[in-house]
């Protein structure tokens, strides 16, 4: 089970400390992709404070989410036509089949095992109808971006946040660290992640009963290439 490191200061925050993943220019094409493949029905593993659950459901989407942080869940609004099941999203279930399951911003990677990553593979499976299809917005891996020798790699250096992973690749983890300055309050945030390429996805996805039919290098499907940073990608169950 992954472990709820996001907790109420980090939940409260949430907008504040990630203000990019609310930018218009980020979050509507993702809204428009997905809302392209619900179907009508969607479920979010990972649904967090619902940046992007609650514009799919504005959009006439029966959106459901699994979250493990009971704390980001709460910002939900109560007003919010959308259902949550706290739990560990690669185990819970929650009683539904939808036509799209997605699973964004790199929080596959949360899961710290390779077995753990299979297991959310299959339970967004099982939740899907026949024909449904399970989206992935996930980063590749820096790693070649590391001269010899050094382990760490600076994502993000604004005068408010510094972010930077630290690679162990022996045990395909990274470590994800943060430090803000918000009006003179210093903070420090650190999370494991397990790193997983593209093709390992894919692998899982096959295990799972799944088949690949698209990937993206952004939500405005450029295309996925070698100079990509992350990709979007979309898997479907078979039809029968």
């Amino acid at each position: 089970m992954a472990e709820p490191y996001f907790d109420e200061w980090i939940a409260e925050h949430y907008a504040r400390l990630w203000p990019e993943l609310f930018d218009p220019a980020v979050l509507d094409p993702a809204v428009d992709f997905l809302a392209g493949l619900a179907g009508g029905s969607a479920l979010e593993l990972g649904i967090g404070t619902g940046r992007v659950a609650l514009r799919l459901s504005r959009r006439g989407v029966r959106v459901h989410g699994i979250e493990l942080s009971a704390a980001m869940a709460g910002q939900l609004p109560d007003s919010a036509d959308v259902a949550v099941t706290i739990g560990d999203f690669a185990s819970a279930e929650v009683g539904a089949s939808f036509s799209l399951v997605y699973l964004l911003r790199n929080t596959i990677t949360n899961l710290t095992t390779q077995d753990q990553q299979v297991q959310a593979f299959r339970n967004a499976a099982r939740h899907l109808e026949p024909g449904g299809r399970f989206v992935i917005e996930n980063y590749v891996p820096q790693l070649r971006r590391l001269p010899p020798g050094q382990t760490r790699h600076v994502f993000t250096h604004t005068p408010a946040h510094l972010g930077f992973e630290e690679y162990d690749v022996v045990t395909q983890i990274a470590w994800s660290h943060h430090y803000w300055n918000l009006g003179g309050e210093a903070r420090r945030f650190s999370t494991p992640h397990r790193y997983v390429w593209p093709a390992e996805l894919d692998l899982m996805a096959r295990i799972a009963g799944l088949q690949l039919v698209q990937r993206w290098g952004g939500w405005n499907r450029e295309p996925f290439t070698a100079d990509s940073d992350s990709h979007i990608s979309v898997w479907q169950k078979a039809s029968s």
